[in-house]
């Protein structure tokens, strides 16, 4: 029966394919499903069309029928996007089997210290860091969710690290502390709007791109060890990474939501990191060696695409324009506003 929880609408489409796959979500389950040719793996088009099928695993479009879920025919569709996206990342990254080498590499400091922080440091404009903020809420809204489908598929002490670091994810048992909750504070706080996917129509494909990487990763058992390589990336980089948004954020934004995610993220993820390279990762391997190629795939795409949108970001920046698909407008959200 159709959903009567008050979601977001589906989204606006970019191309023909997201377009027939938003027409077929307004038909009865069981519809003739639209096939998919030709469409470019890391197109706008593609990546939206996939992040609308993966939506319907965390919670839903406003009046589309929940038991589009796991229906058949766009489970087809979906695998075939799946597919492209899979192939374009294993033909974009060097793969390998030595995890502890990906690993120490993610651990050495960043020769220039620049990157998009680096950036915002130098420029010191709020309005580029709550554009950042845009980009990054389409991917902290879900922050942990894909990795909770993986802790039934490993065993022992794997299984069981995994699920104290995503404890932590998850506020610890407070509702106000869980991480997302935390990233729509820092919404409200720049004076954003916080609601749930509220930005998805202007963030572009760099920043999809590695959200329904991340749901792919998750959704499918045979790339379980893909999804521990990512996470431990996240867990890895994001320490570091925090101290500098959280330095950035007390300068250029009033409210201390904007700084406290970051903060909450300083000392925690240096402990996940610990755990996720330990407790995991190392008793995943003992008990299951073949997984090492999948954790480096898993290092090396999540690598790949933070680069890209980097890049995008910074090239945007640069020339003097937007990196989102059009300019935010901020005239009827004043800065600290509380989130609801």
């Amino acid at each position: 029966m159709p959903s009567t929880t008050p979601h977001r609408s589906l989204p606006a489409p970019r191309g023909e394919l997201s377009a027939a796959v938003n027409e077929l979500l307004t038909r009865p389950p069981g519809s003739a499903v639209p096939a998919v040719t030709g469409t470019d793996p890391y197109g706008e088009d593609s990546l939206l069309a996939l992040h609308t099928c993966y939506e319907l695993h965390y919670q839903g479009f406003a009046g589309v029928d929940d038991d589009w879920e796991w229906d058949p025919g766009l489970l087809r569709l979906r695998r075939d996007l799946e597919q492209g996206l899979l192939a374009a990342l294993r033909a974009d990254v060097p793969g390998g089997d030595d995890v502890d080498a990906e690993l120490d590499r993610l651990l050495e400091p960043a020769a220039d210290g620049g990157g998009v922080a680096g950036y915002l440091a130098e420029q010191g404009d709020p309005q580029l860091l709550r554009e950042y903020f845009v980009h990054r809420s389409i991917y902290h809204h879900i922050e942990a969710d894909p990795y909770a489908w993986v802790i039934p598929r490993l065993r022992g002490q794997a299984k069981a690290a995994l699920v104290a670091v995503e404890f932590d994810e998850f506020g610890g048992g407070h509702g106000d502390r869980v991480h997302a909750q935390l990233y729509a504070d820092l919404l409200a706080g720049a004076g954003l709007e916080p609601g749930y996917l509220h930005y998805l129509d202007v963030v572009p494909a760099p920043m999809l791109a590695l959200v329904d990487m991340m749901s792919l990763f998750g959704l499918h058992r045979g790339l379980r060890a893909a999804t521990m390589g990512h996470f431990a990336a996240n867990e890895i980089t994001s320490s570091p990474a925090s101290r500098r948004l959280a330095e950035l954020a007390r300068e250029l934004l009033p409210h201390p939501a904007c700084a406290r995610f970051y903060t909450e993220h300083v000392e925690a993820d240096a402990v996940h990191e610990q755990v996720m390279r330990r407790d995991v990762l190392a008793e995943m391997l003992a008990d299951e060696p073949e997984a090492a190629a999948g954790i480096v795939f898993g290092i090396q795409a999540t690598d790949l695409l933070e680069d890209r949108f980097g890049a995008h970001v910074l090239d945007s920046w640069g020339a003097g324009r937007t990196s989102l698909l059009r300019p935010l407008d901020l005239s009827d959200r004043p800065v600290g506003a509380v989130a609801g």
